[in-house]
């Protein structure tokens, strides 16, 4: 039998990495790590972690409105975007740490480089040549920005976490939940933001209800949307962005910020030196237990370009670990997987679009609510929230809820247990809701949308 430096070598040690790597570890395998940037990947150091921070900072302006209609009256407030970046660097390079501790307690080595492929049981890290029984792919994904005129003057959310200051003018482009995220963090912290997408609605893939309630609620707090449209060029003068859009029109900025879509990171990392098959975007392609069509070569998260969510990539991590070395059986369910968009408000959803539903079950019946908020009765907010759920004719199981309103991730994730459990609208129904809550709605409603 071969005799090889290690039983698993990973390539990154982002989210799916990591754990994958501290789950062989533990379970008896000599692991190795090789990463090249920074440990905890996107979601830790430029994703869904500092994100939230500057989510959570955008949305004390609306609070502060907010309060005048419950009796306070609220100061002249004053924001400090250095203070904020410092904060959320700070705890960024504290999660670094512990990344770093849960590899290196679990016994794997950390390799500080970026890794290539040499053969299907060879990898080359920081001029060194290392073999292992099986590699496994977790590199993730990267912001990818199409090439037109003055691209050089724009930005991507990897440089808008580390802004020297708040751009006071931000044109942010793309239709994704990032570019809609970012929209409103930059409005929420004060910047003149529009959010321009080449498509007539952003948001591809979610429910076209949410989709559209959001494109009402967002220009409420002051986001300009245009769709139909795109940037042709970008032009630097007198230190602004001068931004020629395609439908004619022009703009003056401080920040463009371009969220088209990220790619996965495979370039360079050997995969043609062995022949690992790739889309035509770049990602791995696997089977079903993620092993690629060289034997000993594996992938996981953004770098399949599937489901791209770090609870994803842990989940593929774990089942990858335990089907190779535990006693497997931990398959991986696609089905009823929740996600959020931290927009201002937010969407959530888990399960079908009504368009997915009606294409694949059939007959089914919708029911649909929209509403304001107990708190912005007296708030003086005009925010709208919007709950709908979607049931399976034939079975009476609930097969898709999507939300859009204050808190919808933290609602949704809780629905998606009982999706997950198989829950009929009958269970729901019978059900006591939490009142006075938003949450409650989805337990109360009786009639269907007509037709």
């Amino acid at each position: 039998m071969p005799n090889y430096d290690y039983d698993l070598f990973v390539m990154g040690a982002g989210s799916g990495g990591v754990r994958a790597a501290r789950m062989a570890a533990g379970l008896g395998a000599s692991v190795a790590v090789a990463e090249d940037r920074y440990l905890g990947g996107t979601c830790v150091n430029v994703g869904c972690i500092p994100k939230k921070m500057l989510v959570y900072a955008s949305h004390f302006r609306d609070e502060f409105e907010d309060a005048q209609g419950f009796g306070w009256t609220v100061k002249p407030e004053q924001f400090d975007w250095t203070k904020l970046i410092d904060n959320k660097n700070k705890e960024i390079l504290r999660l670094n740490g512990i990344y770093e501790s849960l590899l290196t307690n679990a016994g794997a080595k950390i390799f500080d480089g970026r890794a290539t492929i040499i053969d299907p049981h060879t990898v080359s890290v920081a001029g060194q040549s290392i073999t292992a029984e099986r590699i496994l792919i977790a590199v993730g994904g990267w912001p990818f920005v199409p090439d037109i005129p003055g691209k050089e003057h724009a930005i991507t959310s990897n440089e808008a976490f580390f802004l020297s200051q708040l751009p006071r003018r931000v044109v942010v482009v793309g239709g994704g939940y990032i570019a809609v995220e970012f929209a409103g963090i930059f409005n929420g912290l004060g910047s003149h933001v529009t959010q321009v997408y080449r498509g007539p609605l952003f948001l591809r893939g979610f429910d076209n209800d949410v989709r559209e309630f959001l494109a009402q609620e967002i220009p409420k707090k002051g986001v300009n949307l245009k769709f139909d449209t795109d940037i042709a060029r970008i032009t630097k003068q007198d230190g602004e962005l001068q931004v020629e859009f395609t439908d004619g029109s022009t703009s003056t900025c401080d920040a463009v910020m371009y969220a088209t879509g990220r790619r996965p990171l495979t370039a360079d990392i050997g995969l043609e030196s062995t022949g690992i098959e790739q889309n035509s975007n770049g990602a791995i392609v696997v089977n079903e237990r993620y092993q690629t069509n060289v034997e000993s070569v594996y992938a996981i998260g953004d770098v399949t370009d599937r489901i791209n969510l770090t609870p994803v990539a842990l989940a593929e991590a774990m089942s990858f670990v335990w089907d190779l070395y535990s006693e497997g059986g931990k398959d991986v369910g696609y089905e009823y997987v929740p996600s959020a968009v931290f927009s201002q408000p937010n969407l959530a959803s888990v399960g079908y679009t009504e368009a997915e539903a009606r294409d694949k079950f059939g007959a089914i019946t919708v029911y649909r609510s929209s509403f304001t908020a107990l708190k912005h009765t007296i708030s003086g907010s005009d925010e709208k929230t919007l709950m709908k759920l979607m049931v399976e004719d034939a079975t009476d199981k609930v097969i898709g809820v999507h939300m859009v309103g204050p808190d919808a991730g933290e609602i949704i994730q809780g629905i998606a247990i009982a999706l997950k459990a198989g829950a009929t609208k009958a269970i729901f129904d019978r059900t006591i809701g939490i009142h006075p809550t938003a949450a409650e709605e989805f337990v109360t409603m009786r009639d269907p949308v007509a037709g």
